[in-house]
């Protein structure tokens, strides 16, 4: 899902948060209304996709629909592609990194999370998802080079302890395990080292194109499950059918689109922080949808969780030199 269409602001960036030259430009003739509904509906279909999977989970086998989902983001995101005038294959040096960022970020990252949320409800499993930039954050301090700040060790610290708080609501309730929390947090380690990979890949390739070969690969991924979504195909409901185009076209394709056209057109920054209000949208959504809440334990991690977020976040500001006085002698 593309709640990993975060914009990432310490350097390392997502697929929406870099755009090709006529996406980046904005136009004075935009009316604001414009940015801020695109933003609205970006938020609220990632969202959404959160309660589709937890309801989806009942019937449809995380495998199947990983595949499922993906196979349709990919016809949809190759129909967008040719729509483009300038398009290009990546080169022998890209490859690997879209690999390894398809394999991550776009297939591990949808298992996991599909299986997590068979565990978990839906909310919780979008506190999870929101400590991936603390993990951005790490690993680019370890594979990127970049400064080791007291602030992100403070962030790492916070956001944490706000795992820790979420595992022990989920683990004592009844609609949830410890499972389900672990896997909620190797989807998030999979969305970071998916932005990383992205870091190195959007000098060169638009956000679209390299979108696309990530679906690619994340839909090879799960090819072992080919023969299982068939025969989910078959006795699955119309419903549940219909559910998963929704997943593959909505959260995975468009709400790229909108929010690249977005970002475009307002700062980056203050639209990246939006995406905190998914989880809580994505509460609201299931407790009428679905009748599921999480435990108010569960909240007080995920708010620890942001806070750890912002935290990585803040930069020392650089100390001022002293002015010049005289020599001492």
């Amino acid at each position: 899902m593309a709640v990993g269409g975060f914009a990432y602001r310490r350097g390392v960036t997502s697929s929406t948060a870099r755009s090709t030259p006529s996406d980046a430009s904005p136009s004075a003739a935009v009316a604001p209304w414009k940015p801020l509904a695109a933003v609205a509906f970006t938020l609220v279909t990632w969202a959404s996709a959160f309660v589709a999977i937890r309801h989806l989970g009942h019937d449809v086998p995380p495998g199947a629909l990983s595949l499922g989902r993906l196979l349709v983001a990919v016809v949809v995101l190759g129909a967008m592609l040719l729509t483009q005038r300038h398009r290009r294959w990546p080169t022998l040096r890209e490859w690997p990194l879209i690999a390894l960022g398809g394999i991550t970020w776009i297939g591990v990252y949808n298992l996991a999370l599909n299986e997590a949320e068979r565990r978990i409800d839906a909310g919780t499993a979008a506190l999870l998802v929101q400590i991936g930039p603390i993990l951005v954050a790490l690993l680019a301090t370890v594979f990127l080079g970049e400064r080791l700040t007291r602030w992100l060790l403070a962030g790492l610290a916070v956001g944490f302890a706000g795992v820790v708080v979420i595992g022990r609501a989920s683990s004592s309730g009844d609609n949830g395990d410890l499972l389900g929390v672990v896997l909620g947090v190797v989807a998030a380690l999979t969305f970071a080292v998916g932005v990383l990979t992205q870091k190195k890949l959007l000098g060169a390739m638009s956000a679209l194109e390299m979108t696309f070969w990530y679906y690619v690969v994340g839909a090879v991924v799960c090819l072992p499950w080919a023969g299982e979504l068939v025969e989910v195909s078959r006795e699955t409901s119309a419903a549940n059918l219909g559910w998963i185009v929704f997943l593959g076209v909505f959260p995975s394709a468009i709400a790229f689109t909108t929010w690249a056209y977005a970002l475009s057109h307002s700062d980056a920054g203050r639209f990246a922080m939006s995406t905190f209000l998914v989880p809580f949208i994505t509460t609201l959504i299931a407790w009428l949808a679905l009748g599921e809440v999480p435990a108010a334990l569960s909240f007080v991690g995920g708010v620890l969780c942001i806070v750890g977020v912002l935290l990585t976040r803040r930069t020392t500001r650089p100390v001022a030199p002293a002015p010049e006085g005289p020599a001492l002698r």
